[in-house]
Order: structure tokens, then C-alpha cells, then sequence
């Protein structure tokens, strides 16, 4: 889509910094609820500490004189000063029950005399406390044991930790802000690195050579090798549209050639019988035309490596061959070969293109009707081997093939010399692409009392 179409193109480095922004609020989140136990966590411990030593200094003034319900005016606003929130206290005697206090909540048993203070949770009227109780014996009865207890409420701890959250987050927040900064810094200059790859491209004109170098980034490295994948099949499709203009302008020159000259002696004659020799051979000059296009375009897809994965299935040849034998009989009846089939009767299936596979069959058996001659037989056999796939194989009685030229069978434009029929030397050639897309063997031999024969295995359907 087009820059005017109002849609901005995807940035690399507007990505990288969306996908760390996200982890980074939530980190800043669970950094605040962490930030806020650990406050509360110290104010607490502050707390309970200012709590204890309460508690202490109001036990030693029980210590040091009677005891009594009321607290001299220093004590109570020892105990009930609190800006935040409010305390409560309250005394108790083992003997003589609730000697004094401004709240009656709940409590756990009273601690050992003379001991260290013990803190508590409680509740009172709703309100959640932190409480402190310490006991102690009576000054004027050793028999008696005076519990002071201390309590208050937690909104002046909570009020110090939040204090504490507020002072920490716009820090943090400075801090994250700080690393997506230094981050698009980072990744701006980090892509700095590309600019050699991109000066390299920029100075190719026509060149299809691999791009991926020493220089290239190991982090692209797959993009890249893909490019360079990319080049080479552009560069077999070149090669191989290169191919086909130089050979269908070497095989059509001539037959061209030729229509033109009997175009030309039809027209310039008045002879009936030259007229009609130069029609007859205007005739078979197109269908040689008709024929070598159809041949060069039919080598040139099967060179080609651009397939359709979804045309390939399991294909069985007990059925495809003998419906290809069938349809060419008429053919080799008119020219007088005797063309059969031998296969098995369960399926011999082989995994490949059926298409395709129907090209190469056409092709070897117009190799048969061309080339087997008058009088001849021929049989198209499929023979399945056990664990090593399925054999195709074709034979004839026709005069055969020199050995000295098997090797060359299969070559594009190569006939036998001395060959006097029709041909392009093409249909062995597409023979050999097929076979090699299929994993398959081809191999060319003398048929058991002369001819040719042609073998293709292929693997099994489970092999392939």
C-alpha cells in the first residue's frame, strides 16, 4: 500500500520499543506493589518497635509508684497522642480485674511477668490494632500481676508506606523511561549495521548473485539466505526461459523456413500438382511445428521448479499405464506396431504428480510409434518390487539403439543417426526431467532379441 493511502509503513524500531513498553508497565506495577509491601513492611517494624518501647515506659511508671485507674496527664498523652490515627490502653490485675483504660478490645492471654513485650492484631469497634502487652508484678502485692497493654490503629503505618510509594514511583517511572530512551538510541544505531547490506543492493543493476556476506548480521541471516533462495529460483526460471528462446528459435527456423518456401511455391504455380505437393508439405512442416512447440514447452515445465505441491498424491500406475496403452492402440494400429500391456492385478502405487506422469507415458510410447517401426511389438509392463518400489519399463522389437548411443539417449535434440523418422529429439529428454523430479531411476538398454528398451523405478509411495 502507497504512502498517500494514509497508512504509515510498520517501523522497526516503533515495534521493538512497543514490545519492551508493556513488560516495562507492568514490571513498574509489580515494583509498586512490591515497593508498597516493603514500606509497609519497615513502618511496621517501626511501629511495632515506638509500640514496645510505649509499653515499657508506662509499665515503669507502675513500677515506680501505687497503682491506680488514673494516669498522671504525661502518661495519657504518651499513650493517646497520635496525629494519624488514636491509641487506646487499658491495665489489668490478675486480682482485681480492669484497674483503668480508654478501650476494651479483644486481647490473647496476658504474656509471663517480667518479660519482653508481645504484639498482637486485634479489633475494636471494626477498626483493625496493633497492639503491645507487657506484664508485671504488683509494687504493693508480689501476688499480683499488672498487665499494661497498649494499642493502636494502622492508618498512620499504611500513611507511611504509601508516603514512601509516592516518593519511589516518579523515580522509577524516570528510570523506565530513561531505558526505552537509551533502547531507541540503542536500536537506531544498531540498525546502522544494515546500511552496507542496503548500499550493495542499491548498486546492482541486473545481478541475481547471492547477497548474504561476511558483513551480514546473524540475526537477518534467515532473511537474507531466503533472499538468496529467492535469486537462484529466479535465476533457473531465467536460465531456462533463456533456454527456450534459444532452442525454439534453432527448431522452428527451419520448419519456418520451409512453410515459407512452399507458401511461396503455391502461389507462384498454376500447377495443380505443385499446388498440392507444396499444401502436403506446408502439412506436415505445421505439425512438426505443432509438435516441437508442444514438446519445448512441456521440457521446459518439467525443468521448471516452480511445482504445485497440491497436484502431487498417491498415484497408481496398475491403473494410470493401462489407460495410456489403451488410448494410443488406434495409433499403433495405423502404424502397424503391436502395442500391449502386462501389469499386476492389486495397485502399484508410487507418490508423485499424475500429470506429469501421464507426459512421460505419452512420450514413451510416441517413442515406440515413431521409432519401433512397421511389423514391430511392443509391451508397456509395470512390475512392483518388493521394499524397493515399482518398475516401469517399455520394450520393443524395433531395430534398437547402437550402444555407443544409449549413453547420449535422454539428451535434448539427440537423435541416432541414420534415424529416419520424424522427431525432435525431445521426448526422451522430458522423459529424463520427469523421472528425475520423481526420484526415479532411468536407465536405457538392448531388449532381449533386439529393440530398445527403457526402465524407470520408482520409489514407493511410503519411501517418497
Amino acid at each position: 500500500m502507497s504512502e498517500a493511502s494514509g497508512q504509515r509503513r510498520p517501523s522497526l524500531r516503533r515495534r521493538l520499543l512497543f514490545i519492551l513498553l508493556l513488560p516495562m508497565l507492568l514490571l513498574l506495577v509489580i515494583d509498586a506493589v512490591i515497593t508498597y509491601g516493603v514500606a509497609l513492611n519497615y513502618s511496621n517494624r517501626v511501629h511495632d518497635a515506638d509500640l514496645a518501647n510505649d509499653v515499657r515506659t508506662l509499665a515503669q511508671m507502675f513500677r515506680s509508684g501505687e497503682v491506680s485507674s488514673d494516669l498522671p496527664q504525661e502518661a495519657r498523652f504518651l499513650i493517646e497522642y497520635e496525629p494519624d490515627g488514636h491509641n487506646y490502653y487499658n491495665v489489668r490485675s490478675s486480682k482485681r480485674g480492669l484497674l483503668g483504660g480508654n478501650g476494651d478490645f479483644e486481647q490473647p492471654p496476658p504474656p509471663a511477668a517480667d518479660a519482653s513485650p508481645e504484639l498482637f492484631y486485634s479489633r475494636l469497634a471494626g477498626r483493625p490494632l496493633r497492639g503491645a502487652a507487657l506484664s508485671l508484678r504488683s509494687p504493693t502485692d508480689p501476688s499480683d500481676v499488672l498487665t499494661v497493654t497498649i494499642a493502636e490503629t494502622l492508618r498512620d503505618r499504611q500513611h507511611r508506606a504509601r508516603q514512601i510509594l509516592l516518593l519511589a514511583i516518579p523515580l522509577q517511572t524516570f528510570l523506565i523511561l530513561s531505558v526505552l530512551s537509551l533502547v531507541w538510541l540503542g536500536v537506531t544505531r544498531g540498525l546502522r549495521i544494515l546500511h552496507p547490506l542496503t548500499r550493495r543492493l542499491a548498486m546492482r543493476e541486473h545481478e541475481l548473485e547471492p547477497i548474504t556476506g561476511a558483513d551480514v548480521p546473524v540475526e537477518i541471516l534467515p532473511l537474507t539466505r531466503t533472499i538468496d533462495g529467492l535469486f537462484e529460483r529466479l535465476r533457473t526460471v531465467l536460465s531456462l526461459q533463456e533456454r527456450f528462446i534459444a532452442d525454439a528459435a534453432h527448431q522452428l527456423r527451419t520448419p519456418l523456413a520451409g512453410l515459407r518456401l512452399h507458401v511461396d511455391r503455391a502461389r507462384g504455380s498454376s500447377d495443380p500438382a505443385v499446388v498440392r505437393d507444396a499444401l502436403e508439405h506446408i502439412e506436415q512442416l505445421t505439425e512438426r511445428t505443432a509438435r516441437t512447440s508442444t514438446q519445448l514447452l512441456a521440457l521446459t515445465r518439467a525443468q521448471s521448479p516452480w511445482k504445485e505441491r497440491s497436484t502431487t498424491g498417491d498415484v497408481d500406475l496398475a491403473k494410470l499405464v493401462p489407460r495410456a496403452v489403451e488410448m494410443r492402440i488406434p495409433e499403433a494400429l495405423r502404424a502397424g506396431i503391436d502395442l500391449g500391456y502386462q501389469g499386476p492385478d492389486h495397485p502399484a502405487v508410487i507418490h508423485g504428480d499424475a500429470a506429469a506422469l501421464q507426459e512421460l507415458l505419452d512420450n514413451l510410447i510416441d517413442n515406440i510409434l515413431r521409432y519401433a517401426g512397421e511389423g514391430a511389438r511392443a509391451t508397456v509392463s509395470v512390475l512392483p518390487l518388493p521394499d524397493q518400489g515399482v518398475l516401469l519399463q517399455v520394450e520393443d522389437s524395433g531395430p534398437g539403439v547402437p550402444p555407443e548411443a544409449l549413453e547420449r539417449l535422454g539428451e535434448r535434440f539427440f537423435r541416432v543417426a541414420g534415424t529416419q523418422a520424424s522427431g525432435t529429439g525431445l521426448g526422451l529428454a522430458i522423459v529424463q526431467q520427469i523421472a528425475q523430479q520423481h526420484d526415479a531411476r532411468l536407465g536405457f538398454g538392448a531388449a532381449v532379441g533386439g529393440g530398445l528398451r527403457i526402465g524407470l523405478q520408482f520409489p514407493s509411495a511410503s519411501k517418497s
